[in-house]
């Protein structure tokens, strides 16, 4: 089921907060940081939510892609949605994981999930 804008933008909003609280909590306990200290932090912090803003991109585009499904490379037969399963990406950002249509050929037996 696709999820509204406003939906997305709540989750997006809570995972933000507890970043940015993670970050407040560390600062608050760390006495003299060095600046080397405090990059390696925020660094994290901005590769973390900068994998859960990409989660939920994708996600986004997997629920507005097209009805037909992709075609088989083994056989060209259209291939079927046999259901959803989760499936890591290995991203810039880090493994971004997404929950993904999953296709199958009853043709030849092979299943796929196309490229996002």
């Amino acid at each position: 089921m696709k999820r509204t804008r406003a939906e997305i933008r709540a989750e997006l909003m809570v995972a933000a907060e507890r970043r940015i609280d993670e970050l407040l909590d560390w600062t608050e306990g760390t006495e003299r940081p060095t600046l080397e200290d405090i990059e390696e932090v925020v660094l994290k912090v901005r590769q973390e939510l900068g994998r859960v803003l990409a989660e939920a991109v994708t996600e986004a585009q997997e629920s507005m892609q097209p009805v037909p499904g992709p075609m088989c490379p083994s056989c060209g037969q259209e291939m079927r949605v046999k259901g959803r399963k989760r499936k890591g990406i290995e991203t810039r950002l880090g493994l971004v994981e997404t929950e993904r249509n999953y296709y199958y050929c009853s043709r030849c037996g092979r299943g796929s999930f196309p490229p996002g």
